[in-house]
Formats: structure tokens, sequence, C-alpha cells
């Protein structure tokens, strides 16, 4: 054996070590029950004058449906008309022991194989740009085809990306669309700071909670958050401005799983949005049917499936819930 080898001990170690990243069922709170999500690790930016320069077919972005991180981006491409700019492949809803698969390994509808490196899992593409990686396997993924690695894989970072750094490739009003403009930018981040921390991530801190008092607090905290975005709303088509911004779209994609998951799989059972958050659900329902970017990047099925498929932990049987009917009510 050469010295570079490793030894089968270190295999099996390193073997044991990614399982646990990629397995969510083995996933550890801390030790008063909580949920504290980790910092995403690749954060390249696409700019003119870096490593990583706009260019029509030079990206490609790795997502799943049922993720509400990996949906922004897929909302923000088809709001910026980039769908001919970057290509995309849908994973699989069911996420086991090995992460997100593509269809190759779970012939899932709507899913897709890796057209460029033939990946079976979303961790294949991670070793790919980095083989000693050692972190979560999450989507999005924002791939460079010029240099075979990854660019990003923070969502809050790749939708200010496509928000700006193709503009100089899009027709006017594509170009024009701006959801972070300058004027609102403050507001915008002061938003996004607590809805993220209470809302996007408060229900899963309140649905992976190990212990009561974890939950209760992460669960109230989402309530209360709610209650205040309810009065924001009231009246209105937009949280900021009176435009579309990047706050709707990053509070869409947990409002509309609101209902159909996380109110029963992470017990945030407190209220519904179509039963107690008139103005949250007319803002929601008016996104959904009014801006297709919305309407069609939404799949239900992934949706359900992941949730009560994935997390063995808290719906040990997988059986998913039928309801509620419809998923979403029309205008």
């Amino acid at each position: 054996m050469s010295s570079g080898s490793a030894l089968p001990h270190q295999v099996e170690s390193t073997a044991k070590a990614h399982q646990e990243f990629s397995d969510i069922g083995k996933m550890k709170t801390e030790t008063d029950g909580s949920f504290k999500r980790k910092a995403s690790t690749f954060r390249s930016f696409i700019t003119q004058d870096g490593e990583f320069t706009p260019e029509k077919g030079r990206y490609h972005l790795y997502v799943s449906y049922a993720c509400p991180w990996a949906t922004r981006t897929l909302i923000v491409r088809v709001l910026k008309g980039l769908e001919d700019f970057i290509s995309v492949s849908v994973v699989s809803p069911r996420m086991g022991s090995d992460g997100w698969p593509f269809a190759n390994a779970d012939p899932f509808p709507a899913s897709d194989t890796d057209p460029l490196n033939n990946a079976e899992h979303v961790k294949d593409i991670y070793f790919k740009a980095e083989p000693n990686f050692q972190g979560r396997f999450t989507v999005p993924v924002l791939w460079d085809k010029k240099t075979h690695t990854i660019v990003n894989n923070e969502s809050s970072e790749i939708i200010r990306m496509l928000n700006t750094e193709f503009n100089h490739l899009l027709p006017k009003d594509k170009a024009e669309l701006d959801l972070y403009p300058e004027s609102l930018r403050k507001e915008i981040d002061d938003l996004n700071d607590w809805v993220y921390d209470t809302v996007n991530n408060g229900v899963y801190k309140s649905g992976f909670a190990s212990s009561q008092q974890a939950y209760e607090t992460a669960v109230v905290s989402v309530f209360s958050s709610l209650d205040r975005l309810e009065k924001i709303l009231t009246g209105k088509d937009y949280l900021i401005g009176d435009r579309l911004t990047e706050a709707d779209v990053r509070l869409f994609v947990t409002i509309i799983r609101f209902d159909p998951v996380y109110v029963g799989h992470f017990k945030c059972n407190l209220r519904t949005i179509r039963d107690g958050y008139p103005a949250i659900h007319l803002w929601m329902r008016k996104l959904y049917w009014n801006f297709p970017a919305f309407k069609d990047t939404c799949n239900f099925e992934h949706i359900k499936t992941h949730y009560y498929w994935s997390h063995p932990m808290i719906n040990p049987h997988r059986i998913v819930p039928k309801g509620p009917e419809p998923n979403i009510l029309p205008l």
C-alpha cells in the first residue's frame, strides 16, 4: 500500500462522516434540543470583472422543487428571463441516506438526470468540486460548466447575482426588473433578517426540535412573526415599497408550503394560513396565480413527498397526507 493510500478504517470513517452529512435522519440538534442551521460553504460570485463572469449558457442550477431555498433561485431565474442563460436539473424529492438523488438513482416524476456530471446524488457534485468536502450537501448549487466547480450554494446570494449580473445581456424589460433596488435595500435587509430567523428557518426550528421547550419557543416565534406580517400585508400586494422585491420571493417559498407541510409535519399548527391570516393568504394567492414565475416553479407533489418521506425521525412510516384540498385556493 502506498503512503498516499487510505487505510480501510480511514475509508470507513470517512464514509461514515459523509453519511452523517448526507443523511438528514442522522442530523443532530443542540444539547437543549434546538435546531441550528449550518452556514453555506461555497460563496463565490458571478461578476463582470471576476473569475466567474456572466455568460449565456455557462452556468447550471441544481435544485429541488421541494426545497424552499432552491425554489427562490427558480423563481428569480424566471422573473429575470434567464431560462436560456442558466440551465437547470431538478432532483427527486425523496432524500434518503445518500442525500438528494437524481432521476437515475430515483426516477420520481418531474425529476432529472444530471447532464453535466452524470451524478447519482447531489453529494457527487460537491465531491467533484472539492474532493475533501465536509459539510451538508444542500441545494441550490450554482455550477460553472467552464471550470467544473461550484460557484455558490447560498440561495440568498445566488438570487442577488441573478438579479443584477446578467442585466447587460437581457432585454430592456427584464434588465429593468430590480428585486433589490438601492432605495429599498435597508428595508428589505431589515425585514429579511427577522423573517429568515423566525419564519423561513423558524418552521425548521419548530419541526426539528428534539425537546418540548425548544419546540414551543420556536413555534411561538413563528406565529408572532406571522402576526406581524399580517399587519404589514393588510391592504397591500407586496411587503415593501408597493412593488415586487426579493422580500416577497423569500417569504413566498415558506408560506406556500405552510398549510400543505409545516402545519402538520413541523407542528406549526396554532393557525393555518388560509383560515388564520387573510392578508398573507391573499398576498400568496396573488403571487401564485398572477405570476407564472411563482406558479410554474411550485410542484406540490415534490413538496409534500419530500418532507413526509425524507424525515423518518419525524414521520417513520413515510405516509404522505392527501390534504389539504386544494393545495392552494383560487383567487
